[in-house]
């Protein structure tokens, strides 16, 4: 798998770059996931934008890393999604730790937490992140809070 990664805050952003990231989050989670539900939440301004691109050019992996006290009081991943041509070959694996990386660089090596929906509780198991909450639903999906220790 040939993905190129870049991290731009929001200002940064090219139109492009903005477009294909809404594109690919609204073909997931709307489209895929059938889920309406707002996207654009007010923490993209605030936030870093980690996009993986695929040897055409197309974002083909992308996750948002909001700072402590955006979201919840330390560093988050959210908005964490791959194109379907490159699930099940470690895409979802590789975006994970290209955030984790960002994020010891950036922040140190701190906590680090998500909403991860239920059904991916394993796979973030397998990064290092251990429930901390109980079920609960977001847009009428079962998620749980996950924290990553350092």
């Amino acid at each position: 798998m040939n993905i190129r990664w870049t991290v731009l805050p929001f200002s940064e952003l090219s139109l492009e770059q903005l477009y294909a990231i809404l594109k690919l989050r609204v073909e997931v989670f709307v489209v895929e996931q059938n889920c309406p539900y707002q996207d654009v939440d007010g923490k993209d301004i605030q936030s870093f934008h980690l996009m993986g691109t695929g040897p055409k050019g197309t974002l083909v992996a992308y996750a948002r890393i909001l700072p402590a006290g955006v979201s919840f009081p330390e560093v988050s991943i959210g908005r964490v999604c791959t194109a379907l041509q490159i699930r099940k070959e470690g895409g979802g694996q590789e975006l994970m730790r290209q955030a984790l990386a960002f994020i010891s660089h950036t922040y140190g090596v701190i906590p680090v937490r998500i909403g991860a929906q239920l059904y991916l509780k394993r796979f973030y198991s397998g990064l290092g992140f251990e429930v901390v909450s109980k079920e609960y639903l977001e847009d009428n999906i079962p998620h749980v809070e996950m924290v990553r220790l350092p």
